[in-house]
């Protein structure tokens, strides 16, 4: 096995384990929103994670390039305003149709990778993204009817499927740049500038909605909101952006829009224990889709690049 394939194998990898760590955030942000407002929770969040970041990133941020600085300033507003409209998607739409637009990632990022790469996805990615985006559509179907899923996505067009929409979009650039300026750039300055900028505009967005009366904040301190806050600033925040800014230049970002589809999965299979929530007959068919998707494209990059070695030898 090559050095390329092998760094690749670790790349994948760290990516599936960093997508782990988000599909725990599912059932432990639920409970930390019973004593946080939803834009609270997102700037303290960020707060933390850069406050705990910045000792070991001061160094590398003293000697950074004004293109590092732009850049990671850059990557985070994305971050920032995907999470902004995926919130504020919530308060207008189901969680079914939420997660059914959001899963559409992964079939924006291979149009996404054409127009800014200049560079067209494998058709073993292609045909993964289509499985994988069809397993999502299964595990966002409530219950064991799918035709009640399709009445309810049909139900019509809203504000909150529009904002959605958007943090897709946002989500799915994010991705695709990410996979183009993690090549070029410093990794701890990277990353710290992502986090400290979505905690800057987080405690910015809250000040606005407190002041304008946009939301209510809510913040009351509890053994749960601490456990929330201390996961998702250190695991999945520095932890999760760290390995994503390392290791998403070495997978190509068709592959990296796949691997995070099983997020859901993940996120399903946690709450079941965590919350006693129950998985749907449809959403252990769309957890296999989203496998044999992920399987299908690992293998035809397999078979692609064997068969390069070959020509060669």
């Amino acid at each position: 096995m090559n050095k390329a394939l092998l760094e690749k194998y670790k790349g994948e990898f760290f990516l599936v384990l960093m997508t782990l760590i988000w599909g725990g955030t599912f059932a432990i942000i639920k409970q930390s929103l019973d004593h946080a407002s939803p834009v609270i929770f997102v700037a303290v969040r960020f707060s933390i994670a850069a406050v705990v970041m910045l000792p070991f990133a001061w160094k590398k941020l003293r000697v950074a390039k004004k293109s590092t600085i732009f850049a990671g300033m850059f990557l985070g507003a994305l971050i920032f305003f995907a999470f902004s409209f995926q919130t504020l998607g919530l308060k207008y739409t189901s969680a079914t149709k939420s997660g059914f637009i959001t899963g559409s990632v992964v079939i924006i990022i291979p149009f996404l990778q054409t127009f800014i790469e200049k560079r067209f996805p494998t058709p073993g990615a292609i045909a993964g993204a289509i499985l994988v985006f069809s397993g999502i559509v299964l595990i966002s179907s409530p219950g064991d009817n799918l035709a009640g899923f399709i009445d309810e996505l049909g139900s019509g067009f809203n504000i909150g499927d529009l904002f959605t929409v958007i943090c897709a979009l946002i989500f799915a650039t994010h991705v695709v740049y990410l996979s183009v300026i993690s090549k070029k750039h410093e990794t701890t300055s990277l990353v710290f500038l992502q986090i400290i900028v979505t905690g800057a505009l987080g405690l910015l967005a809250a000040s606005v909605f407190n002041i304008s009366g946009l939301e209510k904040l809510n913040f009351e301190l509890s053994g749960i909101l601490i456990f929330g806050l201390v996961y998702t600033s250190i695991l999945a925040t520095i932890i999760t952006t760290t390995l994503q800014t390392k290791y998403q230049k070495v997978v190509t970002p068709t592959k990296a829009g796949i691997i995070y589809s099983l997020e859901p999965v993940f996120a399903a299979i946690i709450a079941f224990f965590a919350l006693n929530e129950k998985i749907s007959n449809f959403g252990y068919v769309g957890s296999l889709l989203i496998f044999a998707g992920i399987l299908i494209s690992e293998l035809y990059d397999n078979l692609v690049a064997n068969g390069r070695q070959t020509g060669k030898s």
